[in-house]
């Protein structure tokens, strides 16, 4: 059996009323993608699509081509971004909901639920220090709101496509830390999948693998230094709430041991107060070669691959860019990684690739004009060419 690579889906790319009222008339995430302009020389924006085009997830025939390139790279399925924000209130269900009800693409999935407020500077900054206007508030109303979640996706988890680990099916949340009662949520659901014939739930939580804070038994938080040796405290904090797994990205520990630990956390509170903090550029190869912490070795613990990085067509300058992304070194990225696996058991034998096509953020894998196919192929020499 191969490793298995889920390739996380973001379902932005069609337009809905909220997003009319809020940008404009007919905004998707294309509008700021090809909107976006190189900040410095040799920076590669505007990003623009090849093969797909700036296409609609509403059409099934994108829908059908992604998982066709997908499939031909070695990519498992998609674990399909999901947005519930509490009392029945949800955004960007059409494509998945088209996905279950047609069984159209022929190509596995799963779900990680998005649990996160919508503000305004997803799209929009002025400044490091424009205050947060909320658009849509992720709230967790309890038990009956939880059942009403579980029925509302009871046709996903009854499908043969849905993804499993261990014979359960495989469910990730995106922010284990801030969802009250989280204990309670996987209980409700564990309880409603007997109940229903299931197999039961895999939980997989997010987090990174370096944080500045410690959740404490109470639900508060406590400020603590970032631990570069070890991620073991953190990720045993997930797998003590209940989780089944741990989904770690590394993206702060590398960015931290590639400029020093105290100049990273520095320069990131002055950009935060709207002070000048220097370069926000890294190198890619140098930067992800320490993504992984020595307790991504772990059988429960399924580290994350990142192709690219650049989150200027969202927030400007705000956030760093990394140069120098090439399929080539994307794959040795993925060797790395897949080296973390060897010693795990065959269905724990995961990465969890970020992502499929979030182009606001500059990270994904579909063909666009700079690389073709480079960053598919990158997957595909790794899992076909070892």
């Amino acid at each position: 059996m191969k490793p298995r690579i889920i390739a996380l889906y973001l379902p932005q790319f069609h337009p809905i009323p909220e997003n009319d009222k809020w940008w404009g008339a007919g905004f998707t995430e294309w509008t700021n993608v090809a909107k976006a302009k190189p900040l410095f020389r040799g920076h590669l924006q505007p990003r623009i699509p090849a093969d797909l085009g700036f296409y609609d997830l509403r059409l099934p025939e994108v829908r059908e081509l992604q998982a066709s390139l997908a499939k031909e790279s070695g990519i498992e399925g998609f674990c399909y971004y999901h947005y519930w924000f509490g009392r029945g209130r949800q955004l960007l269900e059409r494509p998945f909901n088209e996905v279950v009800a047609c069984g159209r693409p022929d190509f596995p999935f799963c779900l990680c639920w998005a649990n996160h407020t919508w503000s305004n500077k997803t799209w929009e900054r002025k400044s490091a220090i424009q205050k947060d206007s909320v658009l849509i508030e992720q709230q967790y109303p309890g038990v009956e709101d939880d059942i009403a979640h579980f029925n509302s996706l009871l046709a996903a988890f009854k499908d043969r496509r849905y993804m499993t680990v261990d014979g359960k099916l495989l469910f990730v949340l995106y922010n284990p830390y801030d969802m009250p009662h989280v204990e309670r949520f996987m209980e409700t659901w564990r309880k409603l999948a007997r109940e229903n014939g299931l197999p039961g739930f895999h939980f997989v939580g997010m987090t990174p693998s370096t944080l500045t804070f410690k959740q404490m038994e109470d639900g508060t938080r406590r400020r603590v230094l970032p631990n570069m040796k070890s991620s073991a405290e953190i990720f045993r904090s997930l797998l003590n709430m209940g989780f089944d797994a741990v989904n770690s990205f590394g993206k702060r520990r590398g960015e931290m041991m590639y400029e020093g630990k105290w100049k990273n956390l520095v320069k990131t509170i002055l950009r935060r107060v709207g002070m000048p903090a220097g370069s926000i550029k890294y190198d890619y190869a140098r930067t992800v070669c320490n993504y992984f912490a020595p307790e991504d070795v772990w059988d429960n613990v399924y580290p994350t691959i990142l192709p690219q990085w650049d989150r200027t067509p969202r927030v400007a300058s705000y956030d760093g860019v990394y140069v120098n992304a090439t399929p080539a070194a994307f794959e040795r990225h993925i060797r790395q990684a897949l080296e973390l696996l060897k010693g795990k058991t065959e269905e724990h034998q995961i990465l969890f690739l970020k992502s499929w096509n979030e182009w606001g953020e500059g990270n994904y894998v579909e063909p666009d004009l700079q690389f073709g196919h480079g960053f598919l192929d990158a997957i595909h020499h790794c899992f076909y060419n070892s």
